[in-house]
């Protein structure tokens, strides 16, 4: 179970810091013209917020618990992550992109509450 804990946080830190990366360093434009349809609805402020958030949380699957400090936060990024999730899926929701929403959102939701659960 171990294991697959490593690895499915590794999976969520990379795909978060990714996203997180690519959030903070680009135009609203490009984000949309990238795949990333349900920055949207949002301002460039609240964008960026939540790009921070995607890193910090990123970060907090793998450092706490690699490093043994503080080792609850692992679970608490996770917890992070699920509620980034829901609000991407009330913003593609609301967009009608259907498939992101039990696709890609639901996938990254339920790696995050594996997550969360198995690290609690």
């Amino acid at each position: 179970m171990n294991i697959a804990l490593w690895i499915t946080q590794g999976l969520l830190a990379a795909v978060f810091l990714a996203s997180g990366i690519m959030k903070s360093t680009q135009t609203k434009a490009k984000l949309i013209a990238s795949g990333q349809t349900g920055v949207a609805p949002f301002p460039l402020p609240v964008i960026r917020t939540v790009a921070a958030l995607e890193i910090a949380a990123a970060l907090g699957l793998i450092a706490p618990r690699l490093t043994g400090i503080v080792p609850v936060l692992t679970p608490l990024a996770a917890v992070g992550l699920i509620a980034v999730m829901i609000g991407a899926a009330i913003a593609h929701w609301s967009l009608r992109e259907y498939k992101q929403v039990f696709g890609v959102n639901l996938v990254l939701l339920l790696l995050a509450l594996f997550v969360a659960i198995g690290r609690f």
